[in-house]
């Protein structure tokens, strides 16, 4: 069970959640600008819009930029789990193709490692 406190030392989750809120603060101001230019087109060609009140126009700007950064940070945190994972299962892999080559080499089996030539084969082919 983790303690308190004990998840800002926790390297890995820091950098997940550094990832998030980038993502957050990109998504927020791309949305933003959508909605920011939806705002001035209704300001300029709806007379309800025109008719609403600050506060809900603000509240409008802002639900815009928060389902924005939402949708953005849940996305560059998949993207940075996927390529954790990517890296961990290639690392992974490295280490047991090291353990193959490190077995046929104690064994002697020749080519491997590129010493020698496998018997049989052609050098130069």
């Amino acid at each position: 069970m983790r303690q308190h406190g004990s998840l800002m030392k926790d390297e890995e989750t820091s950098k997940a959640a550094w990832e998030a809120a980038r993502g957050a603060v990109t998504g927020a101001a791309r949305w933003g600008a959508v909605a920011a230019v939806a705002g001035g087109l209704g300001f300029a060609f709806s007379p309800i819009y025109r008719g609403l009140t600050v506060q809900f126009k603000v509240f409008l700007q802002m639900s815009g930029m928060i389902l924005g950064s939402m949708i953005e940070a849940d996305k560059r945190l998949i993207a940075y789990e996927h390529r954790v994972r990517h890296q961990r299962r290639m690392a992974r892999d490295m280490q047991v193709w090291r353990q193959y080559e490190e077995e046929f080499e104690r064994r002697g089996v020749p080519g491997v490692g590129g010493e020698g030539n496998v018997k049989g084969r052609d050098p130069d082919a």
